[in-house]
């Protein structure tokens, strides 16, 4: 057993140790054969777990999600400490030295008097901080692993901040169309369907960054409204005192109406 110091209150210091001594030779079983692959899928869990706590207010959700966000961060570096790479104190001192360097408005001498300014010289570093000398270098860079709606939209701005862009929604709009035309005629012909529902895809959200709304957002509230009109749906058969396979597909499109209607 390790005897582990138990105290009133624990601090950063006790979460750096208490992971340390989780993957030591003593520790548990599971924490030591952990990698930076096998633990990817929980942090992506724990981070939507953590924008859930902020979309429903709820404070203490929120301090233990972010929690369990931090202790997967720490156990991420613990992994590299482990490895003789990099410790947290290099992960923190990364950070901190990029901060300094992102902010020339408030430690330097750079004027930045809104924050949409903020944004403009942020973007500008973080190319010249990267190496980018191209549009298309700082598209590349945009994560792969974001959710698609996200990534098209950052690559999309990406590509409005070099001038590739329409002056207002209208041609978004149009664009829009076009993708659709060509994705009823792929359907049709049989061929490169999934091709040209990306388009149609990635068409929707350069509509919805001229309307400023988020893609993401947008299809999460699409996807609750869906279950509530088809909670709709199933209500109206047990009135009936039917189940769905007994509804033609025109009596479930009828209570869908009324369910949109209200």
């Amino acid at each position: 057993m390790i005897d582990f110091e138990r105290k009133r209150r624990y601090g950063y210091g006790d979460l750096l140790e208490i992971i340390r001594l989780l993957r030591s030779e003593e520790g548990c079983p599971w924490d030591k054969v952990q990698t930076h692959a096998s633990l990817r899928r929980d942090l992506l869990e724990e981070t939507y777990e953590v924008l859930d706590a902020v979309d429903r207010g709820d404070t203490a959700a929120l301090q233990e999600e972010l929690g369990d966000v931090l202790m997967l961060l720490v156990f991420h570096a613990d992994i590299e400490a482990a490895a003789g790479r990099f410790t947290m104190d290099d992960v923190c001192d990364g950070v901190v030295r990029k901060m300094l360097y992102r902010h020339p408005h408030v430690f330097g001498n750079v004027h930045a008097d809104t924050p949409e300014a903020v944004l403009v010289n942020w973007e500008q570093l973080k190319r010249r901080e990267k190496g980018q000398r191209s549009a298309s270098q700082a598209m590349d860079g945009v994560a792969r692993s974001l959710p698609g709606l996200w990534r098209a939209e950052k690559i999309q701005d990406k590509a409005a901040k070099a001038g590739f862009d329409w002056p207002d929604m209208s041609g978004a709009l149009d664009k829009l169309d076009e993708e659709v035309r060509e994705l009823r005629q792929a359907a049709l012909s049989g061929t490169g369907v999934a091709e040209e529902v990306g388009d149609v895809l990635f068409a929707a959200v350069k509509a919805a960054r001229f309307a400023g709304v988020d893609p993401e957002e947008a299809i999460a509230a699409t996807c609750e409204k869906f279950i509530r009109r088809f909670r709709a749906v199933e209500e109206g058969a047990a009135r009936q005192g039917r189940s769905l396979d007994e509804l033609s597909l025109e009596e479930m499109t009828s209570f869908w109406d009324g369910a949109k209607r209200s």
